[in-house]
């Protein structure tokens, strides 16, 4: 039988990472925007845009390909188990 994976569920754990989330993202609001706005005005910020586009497309595509090998292991371990 295969053993399936199950997230710890513990609420002190949920609140603690909420927490963690929130005040990660709580200073991103009080910053000044100028730099963006320079960006924006000169046309440099589609560069950046792009750039982060290009590297997420790239770990996106590497999970698939982890996940299809993984995929494959799994069936071959299924094949090759005794029953």
């Amino acid at each position: 039988m295969k053993k399936q994976f199950k997230a710890p569920n513990h609420p002190f754990l949920t609140a603690l990472m909420t927490l963690v989330f929130f005040l990660c993202s709580v200073p991103g609001y009080s910053q000044n925007a100028e730099m963006a706005d320079t960006m924006r005005s000169e046309g440099k910020i589609y560069v950046v845009i792009s750039i982060v586009l290009l590297i997420l497309a790239g770990l996106f595509g590497y999970l698939v390909v982890i996940d299809r090998k993984a995929a494959r292991l799994e069936r071959k371990l299924d094949q090759n188990e005794p029953r």
